[in-house]
Protein backbone atom coordinates (compact mmCIF):
# COMPACT_ATOMS: atom_id res chain seq x y z
CA UNK A 1 0.00 0.00 0.00
CA UNK A 2 2.51 2.31 -1.06
CA UNK A 3 0.29 4.40 -3.45
CA UNK A 4 -2.21 7.02 -2.84
CA UNK A 5 -5.66 5.35 -1.75
CA UNK A 6 -9.05 7.13 -2.23
CA UNK A 7 -11.94 6.57 0.79
CA UNK A 8 -14.76 7.34 -0.60
CA UNK A 9 -17.46 8.66 1.94
CA UNK A 10 -16.89 11.00 5.20
CA UNK A 11 -19.42 9.05 7.35
CA UNK A 12 -18.06 7.27 10.56
CA UNK A 13 -16.64 4.23 8.49
CA UNK A 14 -14.61 6.65 6.17
CA UNK A 15 -12.51 8.97 8.67
CA UNK A 16 -11.93 6.06 10.43
CA UNK A 17 -10.32 4.71 7.41
CA UNK A 18 -8.92 7.86 6.31
CA UNK A 19 -7.52 8.07 10.10
CA UNK A 20 -6.00 4.94 10.04
CA UNK A 21 -4.26 4.95 6.61
CA UNK A 22 -2.77 8.66 7.39
CA UNK A 23 -0.70 7.35 10.43
CA UNK A 24 0.95 4.87 7.88
CA UNK A 25 2.04 7.71 5.80
CA UNK A 26 -0.45 6.62 3.19
CA UNK A 27 -1.63 9.71 1.41
CA UNK A 28 -5.42 9.39 1.06
CA UNK A 29 -7.80 11.32 -1.27
CA UNK A 30 -11.40 11.46 0.87
CA UNK A 31 -14.16 12.66 -1.07
CA UNK A 32 -17.71 13.19 -0.11
CA UNK A 33 -20.64 13.62 -2.06
CA UNK A 34 -22.20 16.18 0.30
CA UNK A 35 -21.64 19.76 -0.12
CA UNK A 36 -19.95 20.52 3.19
CA UNK A 37 -19.70 18.25 6.24
CA UNK A 38 -22.47 16.53 7.64
CA UNK A 39 -23.01 18.18 11.46
CA UNK A 40 -25.62 16.63 13.94
CA UNK A 41 -27.59 13.52 12.49
CA UNK A 42 -28.90 11.15 15.39
CA UNK A 43 -27.63 10.00 18.52
CA UNK A 44 -25.12 6.93 18.02
CA UNK A 45 -23.92 4.50 20.47
CA UNK A 46 -20.06 3.65 20.34
CA UNK A 47 -20.01 -0.10 22.15
CA UNK A 48 -17.26 -2.57 23.03
CA UNK A 49 -14.89 -3.12 20.53
CA UNK A 50 -15.96 0.27 18.56
CA UNK A 51 -14.53 2.26 22.37
CA UNK A 52 -11.41 -0.17 22.27
CA UNK A 53 -10.51 1.22 18.53
CA UNK A 54 -11.03 4.46 19.70
CA UNK A 55 -8.92 3.88 22.60
CA UNK A 56 -6.39 3.13 20.23
CA UNK A 57 -6.47 6.42 18.40
CA UNK A 58 -6.25 8.59 21.47
CA UNK A 59 -9.71 9.88 20.96
CA UNK A 60 -11.60 8.00 23.68
CA UNK A 61 -11.79 10.97 26.56
CA UNK A 62 -12.48 13.31 23.85
CA UNK A 63 -15.97 11.49 22.28
CA UNK A 64 -17.23 10.83 26.22
CA UNK A 65 -16.26 14.68 26.19
CA UNK A 66 -18.70 15.51 23.60
CA UNK A 67 -21.32 12.47 24.32
CA UNK A 68 -24.99 13.70 25.07
CA UNK A 69 -25.37 12.86 28.47
CA UNK A 70 -28.33 10.63 28.06
CA UNK A 71 -28.80 8.98 31.37
CA UNK A 72 -30.94 6.28 30.14
CA UNK A 73 -34.15 5.48 29.18
CA UNK A 74 -37.80 5.97 30.26
CA UNK A 75 -41.07 3.77 28.48
CA UNK A 76 -43.84 6.83 29.74
CA UNK A 77 -47.60 6.36 29.32
CA UNK A 78 -49.92 9.81 27.82
CA UNK A 79 -49.38 11.40 30.90
CA UNK A 80 -45.43 11.38 31.01
CA UNK A 81 -45.72 9.01 33.70
CA UNK A 82 -43.00 6.79 34.01
CA UNK A 83 -43.73 3.38 32.80
CA UNK A 84 -40.14 1.34 33.53
CA UNK A 85 -37.09 3.21 33.44
CA UNK A 86 -33.82 1.56 31.87
CA UNK A 87 -30.64 3.21 32.89
CA UNK A 88 -27.04 2.62 31.46
CA UNK A 89 -25.39 -0.61 31.85
CA UNK A 90 -22.01 -0.03 32.90
CA UNK A 91 -21.51 -3.65 33.06
CA UNK A 92 -21.00 -4.78 29.38
CA UNK A 93 -23.15 -1.76 28.07
CA UNK A 94 -25.50 -3.54 26.28
CA UNK A 95 -28.77 -1.66 27.23
CA UNK A 96 -30.84 0.83 25.52
CA UNK A 97 -28.37 3.37 25.96
CA UNK A 98 -24.87 3.08 26.11
CA UNK A 99 -22.43 5.14 28.12
CA UNK A 100 -20.84 6.72 25.15
CA UNK A 101 -23.59 8.11 23.09
CA UNK A 102 -23.26 10.77 20.79
CA UNK A 103 -24.24 12.75 17.51
CA UNK A 104 -23.25 11.06 14.48
CA UNK A 105 -21.91 13.95 13.26
CA UNK A 106 -20.13 14.61 16.47
CA UNK A 107 -18.08 11.60 16.53
CA UNK A 108 -17.48 11.86 12.71
CA UNK A 109 -15.95 15.47 13.23
CA UNK A 110 -13.88 14.41 15.88
CA UNK A 111 -12.10 11.89 13.62
CA UNK A 112 -12.22 14.19 10.62
CA UNK A 113 -10.50 16.66 13.02
CA UNK A 114 -7.80 14.76 14.05
CA UNK A 115 -6.63 13.16 10.47
CA UNK A 116 -3.61 15.31 10.58
CA UNK A 117 -1.64 16.08 7.26
CA UNK A 118 -1.91 13.36 4.02
CA UNK A 119 -5.37 13.51 3.36
CA UNK A 120 -6.73 15.83 0.91
CA UNK A 121 -10.65 16.09 1.84
CA UNK A 122 -12.99 17.05 -1.19
CA UNK A 123 -16.98 17.69 -0.86
CA UNK A 124 -19.49 18.52 -3.21
CA UNK A 125 -17.99 15.32 -5.23
CA UNK A 126 -18.64 11.44 -6.15
CA UNK A 127 -17.47 8.71 -8.17
CA UNK A 128 -18.98 8.20 -11.43
CA UNK A 129 -17.00 5.56 -12.72
CA UNK A 130 -14.43 2.92 -12.24
CA UNK A 131 -12.13 0.93 -13.76
CA UNK A 132 -9.32 -1.54 -12.18
CA UNK A 133 -6.96 -3.57 -13.59
CA UNK A 134 -4.21 -5.95 -11.57
CA UNK A 135 -1.86 -2.20 -10.50
CA UNK A 136 -4.40 -0.40 -9.31
CA UNK A 137 -7.94 1.66 -9.92
CA UNK A 138 -8.51 4.49 -12.14
CA UNK A 139 -11.42 6.39 -11.10
CA UNK A 140 -13.39 9.15 -12.71
CA UNK A 141 -15.67 11.40 -10.67
CA UNK A 142 -18.54 13.58 -11.16
CA UNK A 143 -17.01 16.78 -10.98
CA UNK A 144 -14.71 15.61 -14.11
CA UNK A 145 -11.58 14.94 -12.43
CA UNK A 146 -9.11 11.78 -12.56
CA UNK A 147 -7.58 9.88 -10.40
CA UNK A 148 -5.26 6.80 -10.18
CA UNK A 149 -5.45 4.44 -6.96
CA UNK A 150 -3.81 1.53 -5.37
CA UNK A 151 -6.91 1.20 -3.13
CA UNK A 152 -10.28 2.07 -3.63
CA UNK A 153 -12.23 2.15 0.08
CA UNK A 154 -15.86 3.21 -0.54
CA UNK A 155 -17.34 4.08 2.97
CA UNK A 156 -20.97 5.28 1.86
CA UNK A 157 -24.08 4.85 2.84
CA UNK A 158 -26.84 2.10 2.67
CA UNK A 159 -27.53 3.48 -1.04
CA UNK A 160 -23.86 3.61 -2.21
CA UNK A 161 -24.14 4.61 -5.48
CA UNK A 162 -20.14 3.24 -6.03
CA UNK A 163 -21.43 -0.51 -4.43
CA UNK A 164 -23.77 -0.58 -7.21
CA UNK A 165 -20.62 0.44 -9.51
CA UNK A 166 -18.27 -1.93 -8.69
CA UNK A 167 -20.80 -4.54 -7.11
CA UNK A 168 -24.20 -4.63 -9.37
CA UNK A 169 -27.38 -6.25 -7.83
CA UNK A 170 -25.14 -8.44 -5.27
CA UNK A 171 -26.52 -6.33 -2.18
CA UNK A 172 -29.94 -8.96 -0.99
CA UNK A 173 -31.36 -6.12 1.54
CA UNK A 174 -33.54 -7.35 4.28
CA UNK A 175 -36.25 -4.77 5.42
CA UNK A 176 -36.63 -4.43 9.58
CA UNK A 177 -40.26 -3.02 8.76
CA UNK A 178 -39.62 -0.16 10.22
CA UNK A 179 -39.64 3.49 9.32
CA UNK A 180 -38.27 6.71 11.45
CA UNK A 181 -38.42 10.15 11.23
CA UNK A 182 -35.62 12.10 12.79
CA UNK A 183 -35.25 15.99 13.57
CA UNK A 184 -34.35 18.03 16.54
CA UNK A 185 -36.72 19.95 18.42
CA UNK A 186 -36.34 22.95 20.85
CA UNK A 187 -35.97 22.15 24.52
CA UNK A 188 -38.39 22.35 27.20
CA UNK A 189 -38.29 22.68 31.11
CA UNK A 190 -39.89 19.80 31.84
CA UNK A 191 -37.41 17.52 29.23
CA UNK A 192 -34.58 15.73 31.52
CA UNK A 193 -31.50 13.75 31.55
CA UNK A 194 -33.05 10.44 30.14
CA UNK A 195 -34.68 9.35 26.86
CA UNK A 196 -38.44 9.44 27.05
CA UNK A 197 -40.23 6.45 25.06
CA UNK A 198 -44.49 6.54 24.20
CA UNK A 199 -45.84 3.78 22.73
CA UNK A 200 -49.35 3.71 21.11
CA UNK A 201 -51.18 1.75 18.86
CA UNK A 202 -51.07 0.84 15.43
CA UNK A 203 -47.22 0.35 15.32
CA UNK A 204 -46.43 3.94 16.28
CA UNK A 205 -44.19 5.23 18.97
CA UNK A 206 -42.23 8.45 19.60
CA UNK A 207 -39.01 9.61 21.46
CA UNK A 208 -37.24 12.35 22.58
CA UNK A 209 -33.36 12.08 23.56
CA UNK A 210 -31.39 14.42 25.11
CA UNK A 211 -28.85 16.34 23.48
CA UNK A 212 -25.43 18.29 23.98
CA UNK A 213 -26.58 21.37 22.96
CA UNK A 214 -28.90 22.64 25.83
CA UNK A 215 -31.20 24.23 24.26
CA UNK A 216 -32.54 20.90 21.83
CA UNK A 217 -33.60 17.46 21.74
CA UNK A 218 -33.46 14.43 19.34
CA UNK A 219 -37.20 13.50 18.18
CA UNK A 220 -37.05 9.70 16.63
CA UNK A 221 -41.33 9.05 15.06
CA UNK A 222 -41.30 5.58 14.39
CA UNK A 223 -43.68 3.41 12.37
CA UNK A 224 -43.58 -0.12 11.96
CA UNK A 225 -45.37 -1.72 9.26
CA UNK A 226 -44.08 -1.93 5.54
CA UNK A 227 -42.80 1.33 4.04
CA UNK A 228 -44.48 1.04 0.79
CA UNK A 229 -41.85 3.64 -0.94
CA UNK A 230 -42.06 6.59 1.57
CA UNK A 231 -38.41 6.61 0.98
CA UNK A 232 -38.91 7.70 -2.02
CA UNK A 233 -40.92 10.89 -1.61
CA UNK A 234 -39.93 14.42 -1.12
CA UNK A 235 -39.50 15.85 2.43
CA UNK A 236 -42.50 17.99 2.44
CA UNK A 237 -44.50 14.73 1.06
CA UNK A 238 -42.99 12.75 3.91
CA UNK A 239 -43.96 15.09 6.59
CA UNK A 240 -47.52 15.27 5.65
CA UNK A 241 -47.16 11.45 6.05
CA UNK A 242 -45.83 11.73 9.74
CA UNK A 243 -48.21 14.29 10.57
CA UNK A 244 -51.21 12.45 9.22
CA UNK A 245 -49.90 9.16 11.10
CA UNK A 246 -49.93 10.40 14.02
CA UNK A 247 -52.63 13.53 13.95
CA UNK A 248 -54.71 11.62 16.39
CA UNK A 249 -52.13 11.05 19.20
CA UNK A 250 -51.54 13.07 22.27
CA UNK A 251 -48.52 12.53 24.58
CA UNK A 252 -45.80 15.35 23.12
CA UNK A 253 -46.58 14.63 19.29
CA UNK A 254 -48.41 17.82 18.83
CA UNK A 255 -45.03 19.72 20.20
CA UNK A 256 -43.32 17.60 17.89
CA UNK A 257 -45.22 17.78 14.84
CA UNK A 258 -45.09 21.46 15.36
CA UNK A 259 -41.51 21.00 15.62
CA UNK A 260 -41.19 19.12 12.50
CA UNK A 261 -42.21 21.63 10.21
CA UNK A 262 -40.10 24.14 11.42
CA UNK A 263 -36.97 22.24 11.55
CA UNK A 264 -33.89 21.72 8.86
CA UNK A 265 -32.31 18.68 10.07
CA UNK A 266 -35.52 16.52 8.73
CA UNK A 267 -34.29 13.14 7.93
CA UNK A 268 -36.42 10.05 6.81
CA UNK A 269 -34.72 6.47 6.95
CA UNK A 270 -36.65 3.30 6.02
CA UNK A 271 -34.68 0.77 8.03
CA UNK A 272 -32.85 -2.26 5.99
CA UNK A 273 -30.08 -4.13 6.54
CA UNK A 274 -27.28 -4.47 3.63
CA UNK A 275 -26.52 -7.91 2.91
CA UNK A 276 -23.64 -8.46 0.84
CA UNK A 277 -21.59 -12.42 0.20
CA UNK A 278 -18.53 -9.94 -0.33
CA UNK A 279 -16.86 -6.98 0.78
CA UNK A 280 -14.24 -6.78 -2.00
CA UNK A 281 -13.63 -6.94 -5.83
CA UNK A 282 -10.12 -6.81 -6.82
CA UNK A 283 -8.89 -3.62 -4.99
CA UNK A 284 -12.32 -2.16 -4.12
CA UNK A 285 -13.48 -2.72 -0.27
CA UNK A 286 -16.36 -1.65 1.40
CA UNK A 287 -16.90 -0.91 4.79
CA UNK A 288 -19.34 0.95 7.13
CA UNK A 289 -22.74 0.70 5.85
CA UNK A 290 -22.38 0.28 1.92
CA UNK A 291 -21.04 -2.73 3.31
CA UNK A 292 -23.41 -4.37 6.21
CA UNK A 293 -25.74 -1.95 7.47
CA UNK A 294 -27.59 -3.04 10.86
CA UNK A 295 -29.77 -0.57 11.61
CA UNK A 296 -29.99 1.69 14.02
CA UNK A 297 -32.14 -1.50 15.68
CA UNK A 298 -28.81 -2.96 16.23
CA UNK A 299 -27.03 -0.97 19.04
CA UNK A 300 -24.01 -1.56 17.33
CA UNK A 301 -23.96 -0.27 13.97
CA UNK A 302 -21.31 2.71 14.15
CA UNK A 303 -19.13 0.49 16.38
CA UNK A 304 -19.41 -2.10 13.27
CA UNK A 305 -18.36 1.32 11.58
CA UNK A 306 -14.82 2.05 13.78
CA UNK A 307 -14.06 -1.52 14.26
CA UNK A 308 -14.75 -2.97 10.62
CA UNK A 309 -12.83 0.49 9.46
CA UNK A 310 -9.44 -0.35 11.67
CA UNK A 311 -9.35 -4.04 10.85
CA UNK A 312 -9.55 -3.27 6.80
CA UNK A 313 -6.65 -0.81 6.85
CA UNK A 314 -4.76 -3.89 9.54
CA UNK A 315 -4.79 -6.45 6.66
CA UNK A 316 -4.22 -4.40 3.50
CA UNK A 317 -1.58 -3.30 5.62
CA UNK A 318 -0.89 -6.96 6.60
CA UNK A 319 -1.11 -7.95 3.20
CA UNK A 320 0.31 -6.83 -0.41
CA UNK A 321 -2.07 -9.26 -2.16
CA UNK A 322 -5.38 -7.56 -2.05
CA UNK A 323 -6.76 -10.96 -2.39
CA UNK A 324 -5.03 -12.20 1.31
CA UNK A 325 -6.47 -8.87 2.77
CA UNK A 326 -9.82 -9.36 1.76
CA UNK A 327 -9.28 -12.99 3.52
CA UNK A 328 -8.08 -11.46 6.78
CA UNK A 329 -10.67 -8.77 6.63
CA UNK A 330 -13.70 -11.40 5.87
CA UNK A 331 -12.47 -13.60 8.62
CA UNK A 332 -12.13 -11.15 11.44
CA UNK A 333 -15.83 -9.14 10.12
CA UNK A 334 -17.96 -11.47 8.99
CA UNK A 335 -19.01 -13.24 12.75
CA UNK A 336 -18.97 -9.88 14.00
CA UNK A 337 -21.44 -8.43 11.23
CA UNK A 338 -23.73 -11.63 11.55
CA UNK A 339 -23.95 -11.03 15.74
CA UNK A 340 -24.77 -6.88 14.62
CA UNK A 341 -27.47 -7.89 12.10
CA UNK A 342 -28.82 -11.00 13.95
CA UNK A 343 -31.70 -9.12 15.80
CA UNK A 344 -34.65 -11.65 15.62
CA UNK A 345 -37.40 -10.38 12.98
CA UNK A 346 -39.81 -10.33 15.90
CA UNK A 347 -38.21 -8.38 18.02
CA UNK A 348 -40.04 -4.96 15.72
CA UNK A 349 -43.73 -5.94 16.38
CA UNK A 350 -43.15 -6.60 19.76
CA UNK A 351 -41.57 -3.65 20.80
CA UNK A 352 -43.95 -1.09 17.85
CA UNK A 353 -47.16 -2.85 18.94
CA UNK A 354 -50.65 -2.31 16.89
CA UNK A 355 -53.02 -2.91 19.45
CA UNK A 356 -54.23 -1.72 22.52
CA UNK A 357 -53.59 -5.05 24.55
CA UNK A 358 -50.26 -5.11 22.60
CA UNK A 359 -49.53 -1.69 24.22
CA UNK A 360 -50.31 -2.81 27.45
CA UNK A 361 -48.50 -5.99 27.60
CA UNK A 362 -45.55 -4.16 26.28
CA UNK A 363 -45.36 -2.06 28.96
CA UNK A 364 -45.98 -4.66 31.49
CA UNK A 365 -43.20 -6.62 30.36
CA UNK A 366 -41.04 -3.52 30.25
CA UNK A 367 -42.13 -3.24 34.14
CA UNK A 368 -41.25 -6.76 34.67
CA UNK A 369 -37.92 -6.83 33.14
CA UNK A 370 -36.34 -3.30 34.54
CA UNK A 371 -35.33 -5.48 37.12
CA UNK A 372 -31.51 -5.03 37.03
CA UNK A 373 -31.12 -9.03 36.84
CA UNK A 374 -33.87 -9.03 34.30
CA UNK A 375 -32.52 -6.65 32.07
CA UNK A 376 -29.08 -7.88 31.77
CA UNK A 377 -31.39 -11.31 30.61
CA UNK A 378 -32.84 -9.34 28.04
CA UNK A 379 -29.97 -7.44 26.75
CA UNK A 380 -28.05 -11.06 26.20
CA UNK A 381 -31.23 -12.00 24.10
CA UNK A 382 -31.59 -8.86 22.20
CA UNK A 383 -29.16 -6.66 22.50
CA UNK A 384 -26.30 -7.21 19.86
CA UNK A 385 -22.65 -7.70 21.65
CA UNK A 386 -20.48 -5.08 20.69
CA UNK A 387 -17.29 -7.49 22.31
CA UNK A 388 -17.87 -10.48 20.28
CA UNK A 389 -14.74 -9.52 18.11
CA UNK A 390 -11.54 -10.82 18.14
CA UNK A 391 -9.89 -7.50 17.74
CA UNK A 392 -6.23 -8.21 16.27
CA UNK A 393 -3.25 -6.07 17.15
CA UNK A 394 -1.92 -4.18 13.73
CA UNK A 395 1.34 -1.97 13.47
CA UNK A 396 -0.47 1.00 12.54
CA UNK A 397 1.69 3.74 13.89
CA UNK A 398 0.48 5.73 16.66
CA UNK A 399 -2.12 8.37 17.55
CA UNK A 400 -1.11 11.98 17.78
CA UNK A 401 -0.50 13.67 21.28
CA UNK A 402 -3.39 15.65 22.06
Amino acid sequence: MEDRVLVTGASVAGVTAAWWLARQGIAVDLVERAASFRTGGQNVDVRGAGRAVLRRMALEQAALDLSTGEYGTDLVDSDNQLVARFGVDGDGDRGPTAELEIRRGDIARLILDDLGDGVATRFGDHVAGIVQDDTGVDVTFASGRTGRYATVIVAEGVGSSTRELVFPGENDPRSMDMTVAYFSVPRRDHDGDYARLYNTTEGRSAILKPDREATTLGAYIGMQGKADGTEHWDIDRQKRHVRERFADVGWELPRLLDAMEATDDFYYDVMRQVRMERWSNGRVFLTGDAAWCPTGMSGIGTTLAIVGSYVLVGELRRHADPRAAALGYDTVMRPYVDEGQGLPRIVPRLLWPHSRIGVGALRTAARVVSAAPLQKLVAGNFARDAEKVDLPEYSLGTARVR
